[in-house]
């Protein structure tokens, strides 16, 4: 009787692993034919499993009343009596084997996969390539805010901090990107990071000679401290205005460097005025920040002055000495509107632009006979 009992649920085991197996197989086979054939194949699968609309099994019991349902009788019962026919120690290896088969069949959880990743980072002595796809891996995995939160536990954060000190490029920037996709609307992973000294790195980083390394750079500065007062005020501390201050005062820079600051700029005059703490430490005591997001205004890329428009906009809502000089100027024979009014009649004309040079000349002179008067202000 007991022999029966083992042979019973040996077979269990035999259908499933034989189903497992199968459905890789197939799973494979779909991978490697033609798109039509996946659509095809998924098209059926969908049809075949509206019970299993979740693309999975509840429960043992539920895959192996699938696969028997699915499966050929005269193939189980040859199946049933070779087995019968096993002795128990065949029976016991056999069952080994399937066992060491279903565990490789199972699908790795996303903390598995980041353990995975974050182990390939900490190991030194891999390839560049490996570390690369290790950091790949990361980029996808840490969107789902759970993820990002669980990266923590996992020693992640640790290590992604301390490869911004890579002698690869390549890797600072992953590592830079990585850090600010999962700080972005995450205030617990932004405390975390920010806790264990990553700003103060990124923003060195921003002296980089590759504008990709910069761009990441400061891609992560600003998920970390957007809507985050710890993280603005260390910012502050850390000369944050004089960053800001010397991306926008730099024309050979990637023209991208300026709008992300420019944006940058506008988010955190939003935060200080929701948060009257945020005066003590605010980027805009610094004039000569001020007289950058002007002169901004003047270029002749309109995206750039558009962006500059809007983080003046912001900026002149904000209730300080230091803003005052320039809200008076901006308020008086209603400049702003002005402004914003030349704006727009470019954008509605570029459709009809044939002579680039001629325009670029025209939204020059236009903005230069605004904005002379405003950087006589600021002086």
């Amino acid at each position: 009787m007991g022999k029966l009992i083992f042979v019973a649920i040996f077979m269990v085991f035999v259908v499933i692993a034989e189903f497992a197996s199968s459905e890789v197989a197939a799973g494979a086979a779909v991978m490697v034919g033609s798109s039509g054939t996946k659509e095809e194949g998924d098209n059926k699968l969908v049809q075949e499993e509206e019970g299993d609309i979740d693309g999975g099994f509840s429960s043992l019991d539920g895959m192996l009343t699938w696969a028997i349902g699915h499966s050929d009788p005269g193939v189980l019962k040859q199946r049933s009596e070779d087995v019968q026919r096993m002795s128990v120690e065949e029976l016991q290896n056999r069952q080994t084997e399937l066992k060491e088969l279903m565990e490789r069949l199972k699908m790795p959880s996303d903390a598995q996969l980041m353990q995975v990743a974050v182990n390939d980072l900490d190991n030194s002595s891999l390839p560049l390539e490996h570390h690369l796809r290790a950091l790949e891996e990361l980029l996808e995995l840490v969107e789902p805010i759970d993820n990002a939160i669980d990266l923590q536990k996992l020693g992640g954060y640790n290590v992604l901090i301390r490869i911004l000190n890579h002698s690869e490029p390549e890797i600072r920037t992953a590592a830079a990107w990585a850090l600010g996709k999962a700080s972005q609307n995450n205030p617990v992973v932004q405390n975390q990071v920010l806790e264990l000294g990553a700003l103060t790195m990124l923003m060195k980083m921003m002296n980089s000679h590759t504008t990709e390394e910069t761009l990441k750079a400061l891609f992560a500065i600003s998920a970390l401290i957007r809507n985050n007062l710890n993280g603005q005020k260390l910012f502050y501390q850390e000369g944050g205005d004089k960053m800001l201050q010397e991306v926008l005062s730099n024309s050979n820079l990637d023209i991208r460097l300026r709008k992300k600051s420019l944006i940058l700029i506008a988010d955190l005059a939003v935060s200080q005025m929701e948060n009257e703490n945020a005066a003590e430490f605010s980027v805009f005591k610094n004039q000569l920040l001020l007289k950058a997001i002007v002169h901004s205004m003047e270029s002749t890329d309109i995206d750039l002055g558009e962006k500059a428009l809007y983080a003046i906009e912001n900026v002149l809502q904000i209730k300080s000495p230091e803003i005052q000089r320039l809200r008076e100027f901006f308020e008086s024979g209603g400049t702003m509107e002005k402004l914003k009014q030349e704006l727009q009649q470019f954008f509605d004309r570029t459709e009809h632009i044939t002579d680039v040079e001629s325009y670029r000349k025209e939204v020059h002179r236009l903005f230069h006979q605004n904005l002379a008067k405003v950087r006589q202000q600021l002086i």
